[in-house]
């Protein structure tokens, strides 16, 4: 692995122009089929499996030409004060709004308040249901200004109104504080490296690697139907990890440099050593995103499919494109300490100074830096820092055990919203329940009586706690299938109502052995649910394929049992006190006025399985690039303490940085309007901050500092039997020491 990166990264370097112009020519192709690309359009939520699914297959089935998955919308009427919506000035201009609507080419259906039973009992809020044949991504934005335009002429007419619904839904945003995220990044690479040149370096390319990704997700989102949030995530992940990809080769490239090698081979040692940790992390992120396909969720695995294609491109871009730029750079980007050491030249001058004069060794220790005191002090008082940063990161998880799960609706929205203030007209008209209907669907096909099935499943349901309305079974033209709406007294997200789904369809069971019909609850509250529970189940089965296949690929990585196993025990502790901060800020309302969070409620039913996809991987990240080098300052010789001060002196700043630009570009992303990204912005941010500082910086060389040497034990017959991937470069050093290069080498070079 050390040898074939070290030639391409050496091959990088002197066909810089050649590597530039396919990297350009690539990104103008995505840029290209981006822009010429038909809009996207609609994105099925359809979750494989579950009972609200099968229940709205079944209306496509038997319901034809109803448009199931078309969009709706809930125009809300609030009658001035001291008057009611039955008022003739107030009821004409709702008539008037409705006939307005009823004209839309893409209108299928509107219902009038005053035929159709919804107008609230004190009769000041009224409203009309309209449904559409088209989805709420494929409306035409004509049809959308109808919409908003009848709304309007009502307002003028003195009636308040609000429009809910997913008619009007918008295209999420990030807002400016992903630019204040980007840029938090490049002042702390500019302190990191001490140059405009080399800071410039990792956010050129992440931003390249990020272009091309998210490019090519909005060329395909149309046939593969990709929503917006995945290019948004997609976006995230690729610019924190294609930063830090950059960070470690240009970082290791000028600690090659301070040992006098010439630029060319200096960039193909970085490409075989710090490359080497690029690409072991980056399949680490990588399996961790495309096995979010274990849920069998097609949104979710689309999610994890490109935002995991973005992250190969950035690791591409941190093997290729960097050393190339770091050819054009020449003498601009300088070896690491370069400064302190021209002040120390008496007789040179600066020129001479950067020149590199072969390879060379010193006797002298280096200057201890803050990693060295760090990991000094954590192997002499290795305990005391391990029962800390457990404890801290126990009681930062405690929220965790309250955690709730759902899926945002229009309650989670933003109060200057026409959807949440809709969504507020209704729960004071009608009750919170009104927001959340469900849909019983009855399927008696099978039955010699449907209509008496019909009716008996309906009152079986009016008997039912929480319930507040059952409407009258209305069958297909067929006559045997029938649907029910029944409203329930709590809100969606509610615990009730979710006992409330769990209840009827226990009732279901019962008609179905007495007569053998069929009763299934659907509805988007009933999706949710069952979206909650399909995660919940998946969970196990994620974890232990992800870690699973993550703790073989270390145990090749770091030839060592207890190294991986630490590091997966270490990521476990990092998401559960990560998900017991999302619980306290998202759930809670702890600091959700600094978070911009309107309205605290359940956490985001994907937010833990996704947390755990992402996070595991970030999280090997660092347990890759710090560990790598205390490994390979063991196998040099150094004793197992030394060998963790080693690590900390060479990489503990860089991880920081690291750390500190993934947090930024995360962060960046909690100014979004869309609630979901908002909340897995936070999450990954905090879980980032944890696992970097208290897990890896803490935990990890406590962890070391105890183990001593068994920290790298490996059985002898596991030894022979795992392949040789020389992550620390091993191969390269032997090489130099027999006088020859890596492309000399014949030995080397099949290893």
């Amino acid at each position: 692995m050390a040898t074939f990166l070290y030639k391409l990264g050496r091959l990088a370097f002197r066909r810089r122009h050649f590597v530039a112009l396919i990297w350009v020519a690539l990104l103008t192709l995505a840029g290209v089929g981006a822009a010429s690309a038909p809009p996207a359009g609609t994105t099925s939520f359809s979750i494989p499996g579950t009972e609200a699914q099968k229940a709205f297959d079944l209306l496509e089935e038997r319901f034809p030409g109803t448009s199931a998955d078309g969009a709706t919308a809930r125009v809300v009427f609030k009658a001035p004060s001291g008057e009611t919506m039955t008022d003739a000035g107030n009821k004409a201009t709702v008539e008037k709004t409705v006939s307005d609507l009823a004209d839309g080419s893409e209108v299928a259906s509107v219902a009038d308040p005053y035929t159709g039973n919804a107008v609230s009992k004190d009769g000041t809020i009224a409203y009309a249901s309209v449904r559409y044949d088209v989805s709420g991504m494929e409306l035409a934005d004509s049809t959308k200004d109808a919409l908003e335009d009848a709304a309007q002429q009502a307002r003028d007419a003195g009636l308040t109104v609000e429009v809910g619904g997913d008619a009007l839904q918008a295209v999420p945003h990030t807002g400016a504080t992903e630019v204040i995220g980007i840029a938090v990044a490049a002042v702390v690479l500019v302190i990191t490296f001490g140059s405009l040149v080399a800071a410039g370096l990792p956010l050129l390319t992440a931003l390249i690697g990020v272009g091309i990704g998210v490019s090519s997700i909005t060329a395909l989102a149309s046939a593969l139907e990709l929503g917006s949030t995945t290019s948004i995530l997609a976006m995230m992940i690729g610019l924190a990890v294609g930063i830090d990809y950059a960070l470690f080769i240009v970082s290791r490239y000028r600690a090659e440099l301070a040992e006098g090698r010439e630029r060319e081979e200096a960039a193909g040692r970085a490409a075989g050593t710090a490359g080497s940790a690029v690409v072991f992390a980056g399949l680490t992120v990588v399996i961790a995103l495309v096995g979010l396909a274990v849920v069998n969720i097609p949104m979710l695995t689309k999610m994890g499919v490109a935002a995991a294609g973005t992250v190969a491109i950035a690791v591409l871009i941190a093997l290729t494109m960097v050393p190339a730029l770091l050819g054009y750079a020449g003498r601009r980007v300088k070896p690491a300490g370069a400064k302190s050491k021209q002040s120390k030249l008496l007789g040179r001058d600066r020129k001479d100074a950067d020149r590199p004069e072969g390879p060379r060794r010193t006797e002298r220790q280096p200057k201890a830096n803050l990693g060295t005191r760090w990991a000094s002090f954590v192997v002499r008082r290795p305990l005391a820092v391990l029962l800390l940063g457990v404890i801290g990161l126990g009681a930062a998880a405690i929220p965790a055990t309250s955690l709730e799960l759902g899926l945002p609706d229009d309650g989670s929205q933003p109060t200057s919203t026409t959807q949440r203030r809709a969504y507020d007209l209704l729960s004071e008209g009608f009750g919170p329940g009104f927001n959340g209907p469900l849909m019983v669907v009855v399927d008696a096909k099978g039955s010699d009586a449907p209509k008496e099935v019909f009716t008996d499943v309906s009152n079986e349901i009016k008997g039912l706690d929480d319930v507040v309305a059952v409407t009258p079974p209305a069958p297909n033209k067929g006559g045997d299938t029938a649907t029910i709406t029944v409203i329930p007294d709590s809100k969606p997200s509610s615990v009730q109502t979710e006992d409330l789904v769990h209840a009827i369809r226990d009732a279901g069971g019962a008609v179905k052995a007495d007569t053998g019909a069929e009763t299934l609850v659907t509805g988007a509250t009933a999706m949710n649910i069952d979206v909650s529970q399909k995660l919940n189940d998946a969970l196990v089965p994620y974890l232990v394929l992800v870690v699973g296949l993550a703790f073989l690929l270390l145990i090749v990585v770091f030839r060592s049992i207890l190294v991986p196993l630490k590091a997966a025990l270490g990521f476990l502790l990092s998401v559960m006190a990560a998900l017991g901060a999302v619980v306290a800020v998202f759930q809670w309302g702890w600091l959700s006025g600094l978070m911009g969070v309107e309205e605290t409620g359940p956490v985001m039913s994907m937010m833990p399985i996704f947390m755990v996809g992402v996070v595991f991987g970030l999280a090997m990240d660092y347990e890759v690039f710090l560990v790598t080098r205390m490994r390979e300052a063991y196998v040099h010789g150094e004793k197992p303490h030394q060998a963790v001060v080693t690590g900390f002196r060479h990489g503990a700043r860089v991880v920081t940085a690291a750390a500190v630009i993934m947090m930024a570009v995360f962060a960046g992303f909690i100014g979004s309007s869309e609630s979901m990204v908002k909340m897995i912005g936070f999450g990954l941010a905090i879980a980032v901050f944890f696992d970097a500082f208290v897990v890896r910086m803490a935990i990890v060389p406590a962890v070391l500092a105890l183990l001593g040497r068994k920290a790298w034990w490996l059985p002898k017959w596991l030894d022979r039997a795992l392949p040789n991937v020389d992550v620390e470069g091993e191969g390269l050093r032997t090489a130099e020491e027999r006088g020859s290069g890596p492309d000399e080498d014949r030995e080397l070079a099949r290893t």
